[in-house]
């Protein structure tokens, strides 16, 4: 006999890196929203309040304007509100000054996270950073790459984290960013982007230098959960200073980076929560079934010369 559901029970949804695409991309991955529409399917089965979208929702909004309507269309269709932050695939990536080592042609000064693309998306998707209670908890989202730029979204972004600690006290505090807030440690050194064999833990992370100032901030303000994604890699969870770190599946895109860690797992899907007053757990679920459909066109971030439209796509924003 199952054990009665406890009548302050109730349960959210945390999905990152969906990707999803459109037919009129030079790049469509038609397996990225048949994975979305598997998941999606398996969140409505249990029927969470909200769901939280860590970033990259789409496959190349950050080009194709279109994408963003799209997925705003979806989203709208869910019988649950969603908040959602960008990607770097969305608005740009980490900023950086020099070009990186990476040998695949990118051109990562360009592919900068600008004011420009942060503003577009949430002229679709809605603030960048947020911060709001629901039920007694509290969720905190952000768009992590915006540290270390200088531009005007960064000190927007400490000025909401540095006040957290005045809020009132809730039962629990959940925390969603895209980027991951380590590779290997904590106190890990900072990673040189001009070298190609330090180039990924460059482009997965948050800036070191800053890091500590983000996690002092985060157990002032109480946090209890952190979830990140950008990697599509899954970590079992760990602890990091008196808070539950999860560092995210991809819920709809490819796995990667699969010699990394020995204890990571590639395996697609998003993360069930299930909240009373006094705990928070944390459920993994995989999607079902994942899509095989192939694919067009390049991963990652190929130059702008090599990216080819069908007809009747184009670039409605750069």
């Amino acid at each position: 006999m199952s054990t009665p559901k406890s009548p302050d029970a109730w349960s959210f949804a945390h999905i990152t890196d969906i990707h999803l695409g459109s037919e009129k991309s030079y790049r469509y991955d038609p397996s990225r929203n048949a994975n979305w529409a598997s998941a999606r399917k398996q969140m409505e089965s249990f029927r969470p309040e909200l769901l939280l979208m860590g970033g990259d929702v789409t496959r190349d909004g950050d080009t194709h304007e279109w994408e963003y309507q799209m997925v705003k269309d979806d989203f709208a269709s869910l019988p649950m509100p969603v908040f959602t932050i960008p990607g770097n695939q969305d608005v740009g990536n980490r900023h950086t000054r020099v070009q990186g080592g990476w040998e695949d042609g990118r051109d990562d000064l360009k592919l900068n996270v600008t004011s420009e693309r942060l503003a577009l998306f949430s002229s679709y998707f809605g603030p960048i950073n947020s911060t709001f209670v629901h039920r007694n908890v509290r969720f905190t989202s952000f768009y992590d790459a915006v540290i270390g730029t200088g531009l005007p979204e960064e000190d927007r972004l400490w000025h909401m984290l540095e006040s957290l600690a005045d809020q009132p006290k809730v039962d629990h505090h959940v925390v969603v960013m895209h980027y991951a807030l380590f590779i290997d440690a904590l106190d890990e050194p900072e990673f040189d982007i001009t070298k190609k064999e330090e180039y990924l833990p460059w482009y997965f992370s948050v800036s070191t230098p800053h890091r500590r100032r983000l996690v002092d901030l985060l157990k002032k303000a109480g946090a209890d959960i952190i979830f990140s994604g950008h990697i599509h890699r899954r970590r079992p969870e760990m602890d990091v200073e008196g808070i539950r770190y999860f560092q995210g599946a991809a819920g709809g895109g490819h796995a990667q980076w699969p010699k990394k860690w020995a204890d990571g797992d590639g395996t697609l899907g998003f993360y069930r929560c299930d909240v009373t007053k006094d705990k928070l757990d944390v459920t993994f679920v995989p999607i079902d079934p994942v899509s095989d459909l192939p694919s067009r066109g390049q991963m990652g971030h190929p130059p702008r010369h090599l990216r080819e439209y069908p007809e009747g796509g184009g670039m409605d924003h750069v």
